[in-house]
């Protein structure tokens, strides 16, 4: 049995920077330079004129601020040659319960409008992201200020839905989301207006190729998705949307592909690259010390504070940067119950002290 690995989702995604490249055809791109640093799940479209605007998980250190773990845009006015500094985006009435939105996606709705497509949940899933985590939606005239539409657009009562791509192609529009490993390919809904969703047959795949990337419409008769896997970044093509005609691979190596044509001869990527140290700024983060063991763990993570406590929050984050479990400690040493936590690496943050990696092994 082959086994891939995604060398670009094992890095937590404020490691990694997004970065962007130039093709002719959609397939050979030019060499990439930095789009975003500390950033990863983007979507990039264009709106009006040539006017570009991008969204994406925007993690600038330190943990915690206005900039960390927080959906964020760009604008280009020239079709994609400068761009504006991120600005993260506002969800007016998404309710107070719900956890922060992750894994946007853009779509234009009119000349004027966009619509963003995001995971989220109904309260915090303590076990991880379970079938609670849904897709939802909001509208925006400016691409920062968003109106919550209320109730999921797609909610997969046995399984959470995220990484979401969305387009309007053949009267139609189209959802996408990733069922699980690269081999169980991708949900595939339909809508006639964006909000009402119906499910159609599912996507299928191979262990070489994930459905986590964005849809692009590349002619009127031709939809594109992007992924990455394999070989590196790749893209297949189809006429209606559920009929796709083979992977053809691009001379990129990255993850998270979102792709917009911007000219008949002008195809723009932005990706997940590889991983940097950009995210962390020292002179930001306090110098009292915390101590993790056993590490690696099964079921029990003692912390160890260099000075006494009093109550403090701390965290821990899974390679996408999701929360996976939060609480206080009221002592400089605390247990923690690690035991609901899938094999692999996590990150902890405690306020007052450095982030720390540990690794969960079953």
């Amino acid at each position: 049995m082959q086994l891939t690995i995604d060398l670009y989702a094992q890095n937590f995604p404020w490691q990694q920077p997004l970065k962007m490249a130039w093709s002719t055809d959609g397939i050979t791109f030019n060499t990439s330079t930095i789009f975003q640093d500390s950033a990863g799940v983007p979507s990039v479209i264009k709106w009006k004129g040539d006017t570009l605007i991008s969204a994406f998980q925007w993690f600038r250190a330190p943990q915690g601020s206005a900039t960390w773990d927080k959906v964020a845009v760009k604008f280009s006015y020239d079709n994609g040659q400068n761009w504006t500094s991120p600005t993260p985006i506002e969800i007016n009435g998404l309710p107070v319960n719900y956890q922060r939105p992750f894994d946007p996606t853009l779509i234009k709705i009119n000349n004027d409008s966009l619509r963003i497509y995001f995971s989220s949940s109904d309260g915090f899933p303590m076990q991880g992201l379970d079938s609670t985590v849904n897709t939802y939606s909001a509208k925006s005239s400016d691409g920062i200020h968003y109106s919550f539409e209320n109730n999921p657009r797609v909610d997969e009562l046995s399984n959470r839905v995220i990484d979401p791509a969305v387009i309007y192609f053949n009267n139609s529009y189209h959802y996408l989301s990733p069922i699980g490993s690269p081999q169980e390919g991708a949900y595939h809904y339909v809508s006639p207006n964006g909000i009402n969703f119906n499910k159609v047959p599912d996507i299928l795949s191979n262990n070489n190729h994930n459905w986590t990337g964005n849809y692009m419409m590349n002619e009127t008769n031709e939809l594109r998705f992007y992924g990455a896997g394999g070989q590196g970044i790749w893209y297949n093509s189809s006429p209606n949307g559920g009929v796709w005609n083979g992977y053809i691979n691009t001379n990129l190596q990255g993850g998270d592909p979102s792709v917009v044509k911007t000219a008949s001869n002008n195809y723009l990527i932005i990706f997940v690259g590889t991983p940097n140290s950009t995210a962390i700024e020292e002179s930001l983060i306090p110098n009292n010390t915390l101590t993790i063991f056993p590490n690696p763990t099964q079921n029990k993570l003692i912390l160890k504070a260099s000075e006494t406590l009093n109550t403090r929050h701390y965290c821990i984050y899974n390679h996408q940067g999701q929360i996976v479990l939060s609480g206080n400690i009221c002592s400089n040493i605390s247990s923690i119950d690690v035991e609901i936590l899938a094999n692999g690496i996590y990150t902890i943050n405690m306020e007052g002290a450095k982030s720390q990696l540990f690794q969960v092994i079953k």
